[in-house]
């Protein structure tokens, strides 16, 4: 609002009744008028209006309303929101359409829009305001023919909400069927690892048993093996009860030995014919027995190691 005409609203109001006419005003002071809720009558005509703001519908307590003579091209998307308004002049200005939500103007009763560029086919529905009486009818036809363009613009915007409805569920059950696709191919993947693994276990068992097989052949085919391996232990276990015989012997002879020496040299009967027997046996074999105590001691500690690994482990 210009400074010139910044003036104070309450000195305009007369009643329910706001002047603004002839101001000079490029666009409306809803904040103003905001603070004005008695002001139920606008007179805004005569003045540089092009354009209203979207704030403007915010004034729903507004009865009557007076536009003419400005140069308004278009009117805010949400203009219906003025339910209370039941007098609307648009006389001489620059609109070619109405928006959708002029439907909602329930409480209209009055309407002129002459002298305005309007689109054939609302020209055709908005007859003359000659009178008070068509501009009455003017605004009964424009509302009820509002009321049709917003069903149509209904009726195509549930089309196309039911279309984009419908693509999207064909996007979804693409999506679907590629992920199912995806799960299949990996099922499959698995399955053929799983046989892989399968298999190449098949292929080692089936190997195994093929050496298995092949070994039990061979040691059909060479018998003597087996038998040579049980004439060594044979042997073994011949060799150590042969041990153990011997020492068994030795010790027995070495006890009868002592026993006899011990009765020869404690008894009277020293000079009986055992005891100068056994000492000719003494005397005969004592070098012989010196010099192979070495040998001896070898054949006996052998033989003890046998009869310890055979009998005692």
């Amino acid at each position: 609002m210009p400074k010139k005409s910044r003036m104070k609203l309450r000195d305009k109001l007369e009643g329910n009744e706001l002047d603004l006419s002839l101001s000079v005003l490029t666009e409306v002071p809803v904040k103003e008028l905001m603070e004005l809720p008695k002001a139920t009558t606008l007179d805004l005509s005569c003045n540089l209006l092009v354009k209203l703001q979207e704030e403007f519908c915010m004034l729903t307590h507004v009865v009557k309303i007076d536009l003419s003579k400005n140069q308004l091209q278009e009117l805010p998307m949400e203009f219906g929101r003025l339910r209370l308004l039941q007098h609307l002049d648009l006389y001489d200005n620059q609109l070619q359409a109405l928006p959708i939500s002029f439907a909602d103007l329930k409480s209209l009763k009055w309407l002129d829009l002459k002298d305005n560029p309007l689109g054939e086919e609302l020209a055709t529905v908005a007859t003359d305001c000659l009178d008070d009486r068509q501009c009455k009818l003017c605004a009964s036809k424009v509302v009820i023919y509002m009321k049709e363009l917003q069903e149509v613009v209904d009726r195509e915007k549930q089309k196309r909400l039911e279309k984009e409805q419908a693509q999207q569920t064909r996007r979804e059950a693409r999506q679907r069927r590629r992920e199912e696709q995806q799960r299949e191919i990996l099922r499959q993947k698995k399955a053929e690892e799983k046989e892989q693994r399968k298999r190449a276990y098949e292929e080692e068992q089936a190997k195994k048993q093929s050496e298995t097989k092949s070994k039990r052949k061979t040691e059909r085919r060479v018998p003597g093996t087996a038998l040579q391996n049980g004439v060594v232990r044979m042997e073994k276990k011949g060799r150590s009860h042969g041990c153990a015989l011997l020492l068994f012997l030795f010790l027995f002879l070495m006890v009868l030995l002592a026993g006899v020496l011990t009765y020869c040299l404690t008894c009277s009967t020293s000079h009986s014919n055992i005891c100068h027997v056994m000492q000719d046996l003494h005397t005969s074999f004592l070098p012989i027995m010196s010099k192979r105590c070495e040998s001896l001691q070898n054949f006996l500690g052998d033989c003890l190691a046998v009869v310890q690994k055979r009998f005692f482990s």
